[in-house]
């Protein structure tokens, strides 16, 4: 069906869409911060590591906070000893950051398509793709749910692959008890102002060993042996050496100031988002549109997106439909995505072709993700919902 022109909005000022929950202790704590002329790498962004290591059950050691999750995928790449010839096999459904790392490592992205219902992944895609070139595998946990690890790990040491966890929207995400991140080599995390806890911009990389931490802490800045805390402290000046060519990938103080404080909440910010998915898909489920999959039972969905399949032939209006009509509505609205060869670029360089990918290409043209944010009142929930059923059922 199609509606007969713009309805009515269900509320007067826009929902922006992944809208981050910032609260007083955050405001303080960046004041403070700029109180105290320590604006740069410090001892916040110290006292961050330490506190996500801790969450993750690792030593402080095995972490490095760095600018972005695509700064933490590149330098993990580098330490791992990815570069030009080699190829690194991921998911055609993510965003490009994840993609564009390993371009820019100087490796061949290589892509095997993904299950329709997880919209992982799938390991008996990864195997039919392995080279004598393949040197990793690069899987994401889409939306917060974890990938088939199990089977990814066995491919890989059956194969001698490096595993490159992107976790960007994984931070609570667990895999048959063992937390994201911390069954690959490395993980890579985000703090994006979309994600579940946000620094602004920000990222974390988590490596099974301290060496390739050690290296990453130097690739991150500059290449320099030594960070600009420990230069400056006060023990006094420290000269430090360029040991390689490295990249302006560090933390800021300004940044670990708002994440430490959304890492005390994180609990309480992922058991709101289960009350806003519980009640989507108590509402959502007759409408003639395919909800995200029940998580499996063992693991822990980390709740980042909540995606809808809009199917023509279900529900009567196509995707791009929906979402004009979601944002006439005042509704902010996400497509977590295209699937990666929809886009030129990638087609010009590599070939691909969007029909390669059959699962992944059918997900991208389908999906719509609508607000899931722990800053979101009761009243925000009940506007998308009441948005979503005039647009379907007007």
């Amino acid at each position: 069906m199609t509606t007969k022109g713009p309805l009515k909005p269900v509320r007067d000022d826009f929902l922006i869409f992944g809208s981050p929950r910032i609260e007083d202790d955050e405001i303080n704590e960046v004041v403070a911060s700029l109180r105290s002329g320590w604006l740069g790498t410090g001892p916040k962004v110290a006292r961050f590591e330490h506190d996500f290591a801790r969450y993750k059950g690792i030593e402080d050691t095995n972490v490095a906070a760095v600018n972005s999750c695509t700064a933490a995928l590149h330098i993990s790449m580098i330490a791992a000893g990815i570069g030009p010839g080699d190829e690194v096999i991921t998911t055609p459904m993510t965003f490009c950051a994840t993609v564009n790392a390993i371009i820019h490592s100087g490796a061949t992205p290589v892509l095997a398509d993904i299950d329709r219902n997880t919209l992982n992944i799938d390991p008996e895609r990864i195997e039919a793709v392995i080279t004598p070139k393949t040197r990793a595998i690069l899987p994401v946990h889409f939306a917060g749910r974890p990938c088939d690890m199990d089977a990814i790990m066995a491919i890989a040491d059956r194969n001698g692959l490096k595993v490159i966890e992107d976790c960007a929207h994984a931070i609570e995400t667990e895999y048959k008890g063992k937390k994201a991140g911390t069954m690959g080599d490395f993980g890579c995390f985000s703090f994006y102002v979309t994600k579940n806890i946000v620094t602004g911009e920000g990222g974390m990389v988590l490596a099974r060993e301290q060496e390739n931490i050690d290296r990453i802490k130097v690739l991150a800045l500059h290449g320099m042996s030594k960070d600009a805390w420990k230069r400056f402290s006060d023990e006094g000046y420290k000269h430090y050496q360029v040991t390689e060519c490295g990249f302006k990938y560090n933390m800021m103080d300004l940044q670990a100031a708002i994440g430490i404080h959304q890492l005390e909440r994180i609990e309480n910010y992922w058991k709101r988002r289960k009350s806003i998915w519980d009640n989507y898909t108590s509402q959502l489920s007759d409408m003639g549109i395919t909800l995200p999959a029940p998580p499996e039972s063992g693991n822990r969905h980390a709740l980042h997106l909540y995606t809808l399949m809009i199917d023509k032939k279900c529900c009567g209006i196509n995707r791009d439909e929906f979402l004009i009509g979601m944002t006439e509505q005042n509704i902010g609205i996400g497509v977590h995505y295209m699937s990666i060869p929809e886009h030129p670029y990638y087609q010009a360089r590599f070939g691909w072709s969007p029909e390669d990918y059959p699962n992944a290409m059918k997900t991208g043209r389908e999906t719509a993700s609508i607000p899931l944010s722990a800053a979101m009142s009761d009243k925000d929930v009940n506007d998308v919902i009441t948005a979503i059923k005039k647009i379907l059922c007007p």
